[in-house]
C-alpha cells in the first residue's frame, strides 16, 4: 500500500484548490499492478471542477487499465476523507464491492479502511445493465 500512499501524497501536492483550500490526492492500483494518481482541480465556475478519484480513473483508463483493485484517498490534515457519492459510483464502474479504499492523513498515515460495498451498499453497476 505504501506505493499508493506515496502516489496520493504526490498527487495531492499538485491539487488546484484555490477556492476551498481542500487539497485531495487519490491513487489507484489497476489489475496489472500499476499505480495511477489524481488530484482535485477546482474551477471558478462551480461545479465545473473535478475530484481526485475521477482524475486517477482517467489516468488508469488512458494507461490501459480496466479494473481498480485498491484505492488510497487523502484530504487535509488528519480528517477522514472518503470519496464523495459521485466518486463512489465512478469507482464502482471499475471495481468490485470488496475493493479496499484506504483513507489516510495528508502525511500518509492510515485512518481507516473501507470496502467499496461499505461505502456504496446495494450499488448499481455494469452487471445491472446486462
Amino acid at each position: 500500500m505504501q506505493d499508493l500512499v506515496m502516489a496520493a501524497i504526490a498527487a495531492r501536492s499538485k491539487a488546484h484548490a484555490p477556492y476551498s483550500k481542500f487539497f485531495v490526492g487519490a491513487a489507484m492500483r489497476d489489475e496489472h499492478g500499476h499505480v495511477h494518481a489524481g488530484c482535485n482541480i477546482e474551477n471558478a465556475a462551480y461545479p465545473q471542477g473535478w475530484c481526485a478519484e475521477p482524475s486517477a480513473i482517467s489516468h488508469l483508463i488512458m494507461s490501459g487499465g480496466m479494473r481498480i483493485t485498491e484505492v488510497v484517498v487523502m484530504g487535509n490534515g488528519n480528517t477522514l476523507c472518503t470519496p464523495c457519492g459521485g466518486c463512489r459510483q465512478k469507482i464502482r464502474e471499475f471495481a468490485s464491492g470488496d475493493v479496499k479504499i484506504h483513507c489516510c492523513t495528508e502525511q500518509g498515515q492510515l485512518i481507516r479502511t473501507f470496502t467499496l460495498d461499505e461505502l456504496l451498499p446495494a450499488s448499481f453497476g455494469p452487471e445491472n445493465l446486462k
